[in-house]
């Protein structure tokens, strides 16, 4: 058997049972896997002085019936409420702290799940990883659906922030595959601080009440907005001001490291 036959080609070595293919693809699915299990996670935010202890207290003393998967539901229904809040402040204002108290709960289960699973070592990377950060999707539409939903942000502006949150976001899950690190915040904002301003924005929007603003603009018309529509436009620019910079600058450095 001096030559392998043409149909053969693709083995070679002792490892020939196994195409060449199939070997590179395989280790590719290693390196993606392994990049969700061992990714160096950063949120350097202005309040982790703040959350980590707290979370860490609650991780010690939480009863051991209540799970991380159970903390991840509740961060949902936090979500749900704030919705309920949102849009039941058409009805009553008082119902904004509704969606205020939907933002508490969503913090807490949001962010003591992870927090749990490391404190009990009862961790799941890839399973956790994934589940996570699909329920956060319908978690933020929820939030955003609520608050375009309420008299007091116009729904366009509220969907368009979703937009930008998203893209930020998609680009945090893509850069954590890529590079093995997740980064969930940027100038020291992160989601606690962008709950926190949420709650501070219901808070004016009890005491401010409903105001709108009438806008010429030329050839489109009038447009009525309110100063809660411009407060969520100018977060909605500063989210795609940071995906816009986030991405480029990783975009750079993995093309440097891929020459």
């Amino acid at each position: 058997m001096g030559r392998l036959a043409p149909g053969l080609a693709g083995f070679a070595g002792p490892d020939s049972i196994i195409p060449r293919r199939m070997r590179y693809n395989s280790v590719r699915r290693t390196m993606k896997t392994n990049n969700i299990e061992n990714h160096h996670r950063i949120n350097d935010i202005l309040l982790g002085p703040l959350e980590r202890p707290v979370l860490e207290w609650l991780a010690v003393h939480t009863p051991a019936w209540v799970s991380p998967d159970l903390c991840t539901a509740f961060g949902v229904l936090g979500a749900v409420i704030t919705l309920a809040g949102y849009w039941l402040s058409a009805v009553d204002r008082n119902f904004l702290w509704l969606a205020s108290l939907g933002f508490v709960f969503n913090w807490l289960g949001d962010s003591l799940d992870g927090t749990l699973a490391r404190h009990r070592h009862i961790e799941r990377p890839v399973f956790g990883f994934y589940v996570d950060h699909t329920l956060d999707a319908i978690s933020q539409s929820l939030i955003f659906l609520g608050l375009g939903l309420s008299p007091y942000v116009n729904f366009t502006v509220a969907c368009l922030t979703l937009i930008a949150y998203m893209l930020l976001s998609i680009q945090v899950y893509v850069r954590t595959c890529a590079a093995g690190e997740f980064k969930i915040s940027f100038g020291r904002f992160g989601p606690t601080e962008i709950r926190v301003l949420a709650i501070l924005l219901n808070a004016v929007m009890f005491f401010g009440g409903v105001r709108s603003i009438a806008w010429n603009l030329g050839g489109f018309g009038p447009v009525s907005l309110s100063p809660y529509d411009l407060a969520v436009s100018i977060i909605a620019v500063v989210l795609v001001v940071f995906f816009l910079y986030s991405t480029l600058q990783e975009a750079i450095r993995l093309g440097k490291i891929n020459r």
